[in-house]
């Protein structure tokens, strides 16, 4: 599989079986596949979506937003859960106006997932753990 490093942009060619193995990039030596959701800006989120092997699960939200912030150590709690499966990344729509109107962002927070650079479902509004757990479940089964 290719996993795109979060700090470099670097692709890194990592065995399906070792996504969970905590591997380091082959250019930067940082974590390829962190236990913590990414931050991503207009800069480098396309590549990110669009070359790597895992589903990406973003949260499109703001400081401003009560249910946002309320939200992010469920979002923690579950990259941590799911590290090596599914990686999950954090767009501040407040910086990023371009990215979350280029990507139809009406209301915060907004979960979409993507795999293969497309994306295949969204979720407003903030998800309890044993939701959030069962859509990914739902969307990500074979």
């Amino acid at each position: 599989m290719e996993l795109v490093c979060p700090h470099c942009g670097t692709l890194n060619r990592v065995p399906d079986a070792r996504c969970t193995d905590q591997p380091k990039c082959g250019k930067c030596h940082a974590e390829v596949v962190p236990a913590t959701p990414i931050e991503r800006t207009n800069r480098n989120f396309d590549p990110f979506i669009t070359r790597d092997g895992l589903p990406v699960l973003v949260d499109f939200w703001a400081p401003w937003c009560g249910p946002g912030r309320s939200f992010a150590p469920t979002f923690t709690q579950m990259a941590a859960q799911y590290t090596g499966r599914v990686r999950f990344v954090k767009v501040n729509t407040e910086a990023e106006h371009a990215l979350a109107a280029y990507h139809g962002i009406r209301s915060i927070p907004t979960l979409a997932l993507f795999k293969d650079g497309h994306e295949i479902d969204r979720r407003s509004g903030a998800l309890p753990a044993p939701q959030l757990d069962a859509w990914l479940r739902q969307k990500l089964s074979p």
